[in-house]
């Protein structure tokens, strides 16, 4: 039994954890839509914004080639 609500316990705190980061899309200038996994960092300094895509690969992409970025419900 108390396996069993460890395993639960586990569980809950897992779901809870994936369900706090949202996804992001953002829009480009030539129309693409580029969807992300959580909140894309932008530099300031570089002018790059960095982000992860839907496969886990980090990418980096000019902040003036994106028009629009929002949170995706």
């Amino acid at each position: 039994m108390k396996k069993l609500m460890a395993v639960l316990l586990l569980s809950g705190v897992a779901l809870s954890i994936t369900a706090c980061s949202s996804d992001y899309v953002m829009s480009t200038k030539t129309g693409d839509m580029i969807v992300t996994q959580g909140k894309p960092q932008v530099d300031s300094d570089t002018g790059l914004i960095s982000y992860t895509d839907q496969q886990g690969n980090e990418h980096q992409i000019n902040d003036d080639q994106i028009v629009q970025m929002i949170k995706k419900d």
